[in-house]
């Protein structure tokens, strides 16, 4: 297995352009790694102006690959952010939350002793596809100019546009109850968060997006990606 490294980096490559891969951790941001890379080639090569971009957002509590564009890399960012995504993570059945995610509090609670891994199973099955797909209203999708957490923390009621996505692969790995593990594949412009909101009301019950990495984005794996430490 090779992994990326910034040791091996040559001034040639930031000249040239380059990407590397970074396995985002918890509570960063995407820019926060952006930031980091970048201030870690400043001072290897002692230059002050070195382009970085990511290919992709990751939210902070989600985990795992990033794909970053050096130099003139960062021409191709749109190229590595239409590839397909894979992830792995869990579900919360029983709660629903504002934002999908862990990120605000439990807003509701459900039943959820009825639901089995056949039901998982078999509705996981019926998401496969090309889908209509409507993002959280805490996300940094702009509508008039603004972006949706805003109106969230706002409190403010706004109509968010549909968008189509495709859903690859969704498979159930896990079920002990109330946690669902899963691994899906999917287009950009997915929201998991989405998913498991939309996969707790079709269980009528509830769910929530409780732990979330990315693995994969096109033949690109988190296992030769960078370690943060």
């Amino acid at each position: 297995m090779v992994k990326y490294s910034l040791d091996s980096f040559s001034i040639d490559d930031i000249n040239k352009g380059k990407i590397i891969l970074v396995n985002k951790p918890l509570n960063w941001t995407s820019f926060d790694v952006v930031k980091y890379i970048r201030k870690s080639l400043q001072l290897k090569f002692k230059i002050k102006k070195i382009k970085v971009g990511h290919a992709g957002t990751l939210d902070p509590l989600a985990s795992g690959l990033l794909i970053l564009c050096i130099g003139k890399k960062t021409k191709k960012i749109s190229e590595y952010q239409d590839l397909p995504k894979t992830y792995i993570g869990k579900f919360k059945l029983g709660e629903s939350t504002l934002s999908y995610d862990a990120e605000t509090d439990v807003n509701e609670k459900f039943e959820y002793q009825h639901i089995t891994i056949n039901d998982l199973k078999t509705l996981a099955n019926e998401f496969v596809g090309v889908n209509m797909q409507k993002p959280p209203i805490y996300s940094a999708i702009k509508k008039d100019g603004k972006r949706l957490y805003n109106y969230a923390r706002e409190n403010k009621e706004i109509e968010i546009d549909e968008r189509e996505i495709h859903i690859y692969n969704f498979k159930i790995l896990d079920f002990n109850s109330p946690y669902i593990e899963f691994k899906i594949k999917c287009s950009k412009g997915t929201y998991i968060r989405s998913i498991a909101n939309s996969f707790g009301k079709k269980l009528n019950s509830g769910s929530y997006l409780y732990e979330l990495r990315r693995t994969k984005i096109g033949r690109f794996s988190v296992l030769n990606a960078i370690d943060i430490k």
